[in-house]
């Protein structure tokens, strides 16, 4: 589970990366195509979130916070179900653009549900007790 954990973190973190670099290209590969005058609010807000979202699944990964992780990826099943609304209330969406926002919908609750059933390591939390 780790390492598709860590993979979905890059994942994100490259699709917000892509929607600073790439706005337009970004917007398609979501599933929306919008009108913008030239005002790419939504894809600078659409990128930060996923960029923050995927490094911090990284970091607490990669910092043993394996709860937290939990608790995060699980709370954070509401982002793709929103995106899910939101392209499936696209008018002309194509069906083909819904697939990966259920992807990660079914990736946060069965990694999240992973990472909060995972017994606690209770050396590591003598180590920071007694650090503290």
């Amino acid at each position: 589970m780790w390492w598709l954990t860590f993979l979905s973190g890059a994942l994100l973190v490259f699709i917000g990366i892509r929607f600073f670099a790439m706005p337009q290209v970004a917007e398609t590969a979501f599933g929306i195509n919008t009108q913008t005058n030239g005002d790419l609010s939504f894809h600078y807000i659409k990128g930060g979130r996923d960029l923050v979202m995927g490094a911090l699944f990284i970091i607490l990964l990669l910092m043993k916070q394996y709860r937290a992780l939990g608790v995060m990826l699980l709370t954070g099943t509401l982002v793709p179900s929103v995106d899910l609304w939101v392209v499936t209330s696209h008018p002309g969406y194509e069906t083909a653009r819904i697939y990966p926002h259920l992807t990660a919908i079914i990736l946060c609750l069965v990694l999240g549900w992973y990472y909060i059933r995972r017994p606690v390591d209770q050396s590591s939390f003598n180590i920071q007790l007694s650090q503290a």
